[in-house]
């Protein structure tokens, strides 16, 4: 039996796995540090059973859980949980866990779920394991061939029958999930969730055609449409990505040499279209982006930098920034810093040029210009002003 652990704490997963391995060395114990590094070996190995931890960084268990259900419908599921996250646990279980471990876990406790857990997984038949692992075999080649022919490349000869005649008319339906970072989770939860959704709407699959894009094919059936799998797809993506995802859905095809073009057609479209995000963490980025702000007027405030700060592409920061302010980033800054500069004006006597430095203007004569442009008087005169209306 295949065991993998996942939790973030390393003396949790290698006392887990000690325990495992002293009582039952025939079995092999996987260790994952977190939701990233679980979705890896659930891809790359056959695990029979997951032990995860609830609250970890990125992404908790039952996320992680219930994403995996469509890819990973025979592994079996047993949640971690301390007493302050009850409430997950009961809920582990109506998601199909088959048990929870309250934190510390106990060694005896343990001995008999692995105990319990291997033998229901042995009576699973051998070829019922063989039957799996070539079902997924050509499920991957099923998808390289269709991300080849989605792009326009030469399929080597491949003929495409078995495809198209499944799928007489089908939609297309594109993710493009924006990261600076690695992409493996996101691909992993947007491959799961299309997945899931494409089954309870008709039939389809799902193809990786580059480092941040999937693509689903779909024969809508059961009396579903375009729209309601775009709103069902969109608000899930909002759900358990954490970072900004644009959706793009094909009209009705019924050409199969059509995809190579729509899929080119959506690519471009795309580069026109508002990232959608996750609510709470849209709104916290930009609050944790103000307070940089005003912290930090006098000095040197690009939109790269302060983006860099929030960990977002700076095009996405922008269109959320004003989204959330009303404001562009760069008028905001402007105004920021021109309103302090009118505090100093009038309330003290530092020197025009010395102000301008202060506000994060080094070139004065700019900064002149900038303040003139923008209140209708140069410093000085708004200076004269101030006093005599005192």
């Amino acid at each position: 039996m295949n065991i993998l652990v996942v939790d973030d704490e390393p003396i949790i997963r290698s006392g887990i796995q000690r325990t495992i391995q002293r009582s039952f060395p025939q079995h092999k114990v996987i260790l994952a540090e977190g939701p990233t590094d679980a979705v890896q070996r659930l891809k790359n190995e056959l695990i029979d059973l997951v032990l995860t931890d609830v609250l970890m960084p990125g992404m908790n268990g039952l996320e992680l859980m219930e994403v995996s259900r469509t890819l990973h419908p025979d592994t079996k599921w047993v949640v971690i949980s301390a007493y302050s996250e009850f409430e997950y646990a009961k809920k582990a279980v109506r998601l199909g866990a088959r048990d929870y471990l309250l934190k510390p876990i106990g060694k005896d406790i343990l001995v008999e779920l692995i105990k319990k857990m291997g033998e229901e997984i042995a009576e699973r038949n051998i070829r019922a394991k063989e039957s799996l692992l070539l079902k997924q075999n050509l499920r991957f080649l099923r998808e390289a061939v269709f991300a080849r022919w989605a792009s326009g490349l030469d399929l080597g000869g491949i003929d495409l029958a078995s495809f198209t005649e499944s799928y007489p008319d089908f939609h297309l339906l594109m993710v493009h999930v924006e990261s600076d970072t690695d992409t493996k989770l996101e691909h992993f939860i947007v491959e799961n969730v299309m997945n899931e959704l494409i089954a309870s709407f008709g039939r389809g699959f799902v193809a990786s055609i580059d480092a941040k894009s999937l693509l689903g094919l779909v024969k809508i059936e059961r009396g579903g449409s375009p729209a309601a799998l775009n709103e069902e797809l969109r608000s899930c993506l909002k759900r358990y990505l954490k970072k900004p995802f644009q959706l793009l859905v094909s009209g009705r095809i019924e050409d199969p040499s059509q995809v190579p073009d729509e899929v080119r057609r959506m690519r471009e479209s795309s580069e026109y279209q508002v990232y959608d995000h996750y609510a709470s963490g849209g709104e916290q980025a930009v609050e944790v982006a103000l307070q940089y702000i005003r912290a930090r007027y006098g000095a040197e405030l690009s939109l790269e930098k302060v983006a860099s700060v929030v960990y977002l592409n700076p095009a996405y920061f922008s269109q959320l920034f004003k989204q959330k302010t009303g404001q562009g980033f760069k008028d905001y800054v402007t105004q920021i810093r021109l309103d302090r500069a009118m505090e100093m004006l009038g309330e003290s006597e530092l020197k025009v040029g010395d102000i301008a430095e202060r506000v994060g203007y080094p070139d004065v004569r700019h900064f002149s210009q900038v303040f003139r442009k923008k209140i209708g008087c140069t410093p000085s005169e708004y200076r004269e002003q101030f006093k005599a209306r005192c």
